[in-house]
C-alpha cells in the first residue's frame, strides 16, 4: 500500500502532515512515536475508519482506498486482519462464539463456519480452550483469541495496535514468535507500539512518528525516537 500528501487534522490540531509512505507485500513493521504523534492515525487511515482532509491511500492493487464503493471498501477491509487495542471481544461468550461471530456477521454459512473454526483456533493453539468463556481466559489466551478472529477471513495484511502492552514479557516474545511465523507465510505486519524491547529484539523495519511527521524510516531498526 502506498500513502500520497496524505495529511489529517482534528478541529485546529494537526495529527498528520504530509505523509508518503510505501509499505511492499510481505513486510513487517514497526510504527513507534508517543501518545499522539501520529501512528494510530496511521493505523486508523489505513482501514478507513477515519477521512483524512487530504489524502491518496492505494491498496495492494493500486486503487485509491478514498474512491471505493462501499462493498469494495468491505472487501478490502476483509483482506485485512486487525486487532484492537481494547480488543473488542464478547465476555460472555465462548472462545468459538467470538471467533464464529466474526464469520456470522459476514454472511458465512454454518458449514464454512464449522469447518474454520477448528482450523485456525488451532493455528494458534487454541482448540483445546474453545469452550471457555472470555471473562475466563489469561491475557494471553485473550491476545490468541483476537488473533484467531483476525485471521479468519484467511488476510493478507495484519494490523494491530499495541500488542503486548497488557502482556509480561514472556507472553508478549509468543505473541511476537506467532506474528513472526505468520509472517514468514507472507502476511504484512503493521503494528503499532511503545515496547522498546520487542522493536530493538526483532529487528524490523521501524517508522518513527513525531509531531504527525514520519521522523525515521529504519530498515532492521530500533527503537529510536
Amino acid at each position: 500500500m502506498r500513502f500520497s500528501h496524505v495529511t489529517l487534522s482534528y478541529k485546529e490540531r494537526s495529527i498528520l502532515r504530509d505523509i508518503n509512505l510505501t509499505i511492499d507485500p510481505g513486510e513487517f513493521v514497526f510504527l513507534i512515536g508517543a501518545s499522539g504523534s501520529g501512528k494510530t492515525s496511521i493505523i486508523r487511515s489505513i482501514i478507513g475508519a477515519i477521512t483524512p482532509r487530504k489524502w491518496t491511500i492505494y491498496d495492494d492493487l493500486g486503487r485509491d482506498i478514498s474512491k471505493l464503493r462501499a462493498t469494495d471498501l468491505l472487501r478490502y477491509r476483509r483482506n485485512m486482519g486487525i486487532i484492537f487495542q481494547d480488543f473488542k471481544l464478547l465476555p460472555r461468550k465462548t472462545v468459538r462464539e467470538n471467533v464464529a461471530f466474526a464469520m456470522e456477521v459476514c454472511g458465512y454459512d454454518r458449514a464454512t463456519i464449522a469447518k474454520r473454526i477448528p482450523e485456525v483456533l488451532a493455528q494458534v493453539w487454541l482448540l483445546e480452550k474453545q469452550s471457555k468463556f472470555v471473562e475466563t481466559l489469561s491475557g494471553w489466551e485473550i491476545q490468541r483469541t483476537c488473533i484467531a478472529r483476525a485471521l479468519i477471513h484467511h488476510p493478507h495484511i495484519i494490523i494491530w495496535d499495541e500488542p503486548t502492552g497488557n502482556l509480561d514479557r514472556k507472553n508478549a516474545n509468543e505473541v511476537m514468535h506467532l506474528l513472526e511465523s505468520l509472517n514468514r507465510e507472507w502476511k504484512t505486519i503493521i503494528m503499532a507500539t511503545h515496547d522498546e524491547q520487542i522493536v530493538n529484539t526483532m529487528k524490523k523495519r521501524v517508522i518513527a512518528f513525531k509531531d504527525g511527521l514520519i521522523q525515521s524510516d529504519t530498515q532492521e531498526g530500533t527503537y529510536s525516537l
